[in-house]
């Protein structure tokens, strides 16, 4: 299989819900496509071309989240219970029996999903097809509803100060309790698992929990097309020249010409999603891309920094695709003159 050798010997990487999740923050990536769908470790190839990145909260930051989940969770998640407002449900915790494969672990939750009993589930376990693997995922927690519907509630350790919470940190948690709504509702079908996603945070400057309903509608629909793209990538594989592979144990000059292959599409939220970034950043030095989203749809057609500022000066004559982004960069720097006269 051609994505196995673009991988070379090493084992796929395995998706987890926060790289599905990281899928639809830049949808039009090739690049990405093409290294998720052959699971290749994108730190590590980072890390061999000489561009690591910087990922992963603080030690700070995880220290608090655990010990925010353990106080929800303790006493048979008695304060967790009150901030849900779920009265006297039975708790099981499938986590406990270390012993247990992850098939076991699968089966037990399918068959706790299926009944129609009222509960709270602990570590279940759910799986979900990426580019044809099966990726086992594990949500913080299910809430068994007691209408016949599930409910997804996602634990995290970002504070809601006076109703508010960061907006990047909330957007992320909606992306990643879609991908365990999407897991549900393949499992059990649309009818039986809710649109509507449970975030519990501490609120104010305690850790004292409060409960927010995230609708993920929108999620979920990104998160179907990037998947469904994801297992079509096969097109751009088969286009692909023999010679492209990400094997890390080949030179680093094979390793950068095989990137140079795929076409990126950076954008600078890449540096707190992917592991390449910062190697698809210097590579798009220069480029109007590297500038932003809103830039690169201002200035369709202008792709060089170095050309935009010839089009605000008149020292480039812009092409009739062009002429609209060049007025945009002429007024711009008439405006910038008069600003500083």
């Amino acid at each position: 299989m051609k994505l196995d050798r673009l991988r070379g010997p090493a084992k796929a990487k395995r998706h987890n819900a926060r790289t599905i999740a990281a899928l639809t923050g830049n949808p039009g990536c090739a690049r990405r496509s093409v290294l998720d769908a052959a699971g290749i470790d994108k730190v590590k190839l980072a890390e061999r071309i000489g561009f690591p990145g910087s990922f992963g909260q603080s030690r700070f930051a995880l220290a608090r989240g655990n010990a925010f989940e353990a106080m929800l969770k303790a006493d048979g998640c008695a304060m967790l219970r009150s901030v849900l407002d779920v009265g006297v449900v039975d708790y099981q915790d499938l986590g406990e029996d270390a012993d247990d494969t992850l098939g076991a672990r699968h089966d037990r939750t399918r068959s706790l999903l299926a009944s129609s009993t009222s509960a709270l589930i602990d570590h279940p376990l759910l799986t979900l097809s990426v580019a044809g693997q099966t990726v086992f995922l594990e949500p913080d927690l299910i809430a068994f509803q007691s209408e016949g519907r599930l409910r997804v509630v996602e634990i995290k350790s970002f504070a809601v100060v006076d109703g508010q919470a960061d907006a990047a940190k909330v957007s992320a948690a909606a992306v990643q309790a879609a991908v365990y709504v999407l897991a549900l509702r393949e499992l059990l079908g649309e009818d039986r698992v809710s649109h509507e996603v449970v975030l519990v945070c501490p609120e104010n400057f305690s850790l004292e929990p409060v409960a927010v309903i995230l609708d993920v509608r929108k999620q979920l629909s990104t998160l179907r097309r990037q998947l469904s793209r994801l297992s079509s990538v096969s097109s751009l594989v088969e286009a692909l020249p023999e010679s492209v592979s990400f094997d890390v144990t080949l030179p680093v000059s094979s390793l950068l010409a095989s990137l140079a292959e795929v076409s990126a599409r950076y954008v600078p939220e890449c540096l707190s999603a992917c592991e390449m970034s910062v190697y698809c950043r210097d590579e798009a030095a220069g480029s109007t891309a590297a500038l932003g989203r809103s830039v690169r749809e201002s200035l369709g057609g202008v792709e060089t920094v170095s050309l935009a500022l010839d089009l605000s000066t008149g020292a480039a004559s812009p092409t009739p695709e062009q002429e609209e982004a060049a007025a945009l960069l002429r007024a711009a720097a008439r405006l910038r003159e008069e600003a500083l006269s």
